[in-house]
């Protein structure tokens, strides 16, 4: 006669992550084709969407699993933006600039992690607020941006207006999967483990042989790199330049919106905060300011009634988790013989 059993048992990847993941290998093909598939108007905007999904899921990693809560990664942005910009007026061929300007600005945030780090809590937050003030001072100063005034990414005039459009979405399709592949990575190696031991409890992690400093200077650069891609491609989309927009507080807002609503923390939060955001910016971007007030009072109605955002409550209802970047333990239950 058979008996059930049960078993505890430790696992990453389940069948309904496996059907996801296979999923977002077919969407992925699909994208590709989008610029010989879809209107101008449609690639524009998946362009803009494959933007804010990198914003969202850095800084997501740099806040949501690492605990350094950031107000001035539109420092990052910004410098992404301009080091394009000059890069291109210096001779280097404008799409291979993109993605050079994020590696120069991640390079940079190097010698930056080591003083910022130092801060903790507010502090951190507040510095890197200064940070970003001081960067965008610092490249007002340029001749090239002249000021406020701006400047434009000229070298983008050699290329037809379908042409730059279909190349500028491969870009950002391309970033975005690079990103997503990176962070998710990242996130499932022992580092992963070791910032969200650092998150919850910074002297316990260290006193069980985490590396404080050096996994906090790598998610800080990671995060810094994503933005500055972000904001690269951004310049692309838009052609022109205005250091008071790209510094504008305002993409670190959207970066908040993004990974609050869609659950911080957790992977697949931040790329439905992204969507969500996305869709609303399409529906109601052109309100003005209340379309900014909108935006807040959503955030605070998300951090009181749903803390952990809407993927949050999936996974709490349901135990649903798509792209797991953890473990967990599953009771089995099974028959044997007797």
């Amino acid at each position: 006669m058979s008996v059930l059993t049960a078993s505890l048992a430790v696992e990453r990847w389940t069948h309904a992550s496996r059907i996801a993941l296979a999923v977002v290998a077919l969407v992925a093909i699909a994208l590709a084709l989008g610029p010989a598939l879809l209107d101008a108007n449609l690639v524009d905007r998946l362009t803009t969407l494959f933007v804010y999904v990198i914003l969202a899921v850095t800084w997501n990693a740099l806040v949501g699993y690492c605990g350094l809560v950031s107000i001035g990664q539109q420092a990052f942005f910004g410098l992404g933006a301009y080091f394009a910009v000059r890069l291109a007026d210096s001779g280097l061929s404008v799409y291979p600039a993109l993605f050079v300007a994020a590696l120069i600005v991640g390079a940079l945030s190097l010698p930056l992690s080591a003083v910022m780090l130092r801060l903790k809590g507010g502090e951190f937050a507040i510095g890197m607020w200064v940070a970003a003030e001081m960067a965008h001072l610092l490249v007002n100063l340029d001749t090239l941006v002249q000021g406020e005034t701006g400047t434009s990414l000229i070298a983008l005039n050699a290329y037809s207006i379908d042409a730059r459009r279909a190349l500028t979405y491969w870009c950002a399709l391309a970033a975005m999967i690079g990103v997503l592949a990176i962070v998710f990575l990242v996130l499932r190696s022992p580092l992963g483990a070791a910032i969200q031991a650092i998150r919850d409890n910074e002297e316990a992690a260290e006193a069980v042989g985490v590396r404080v400093m050096r996994a906090k200077r790598i998610i800080f650069v990671l995060a810094a790199f994503g933005a500055a891609l972000a904001g690269a491609l951004w310049v692309a989309t838009a052609v022109t330049f205005q250091p008071k927009t790209y510094f504008s507080p305002q993409w670190t807002a959207y970066m908040i919106f993004m990974a609050l609503v869609g659950g911080l923390g957790t992977f697949e939060g931040a790329i439905l905060g992204a969507v969500v955001f996305f869709t609303i910016e399409a529906w109601f971007g052109g309100a003005g300011v209340w379309y900014l007030v909108g935006l807040g009072a959503t955030a605070l109605v998300f951090a009181l009634a749903l803390p952990r955002g809407i993927w949050g409550w999936v996974e709490d209802r349901t135990g649903l988790r798509l792209l797991p970047v953890g473990y967990r333990v599953a009771f089995k239950t099974g028959a044997r013989e007797r």
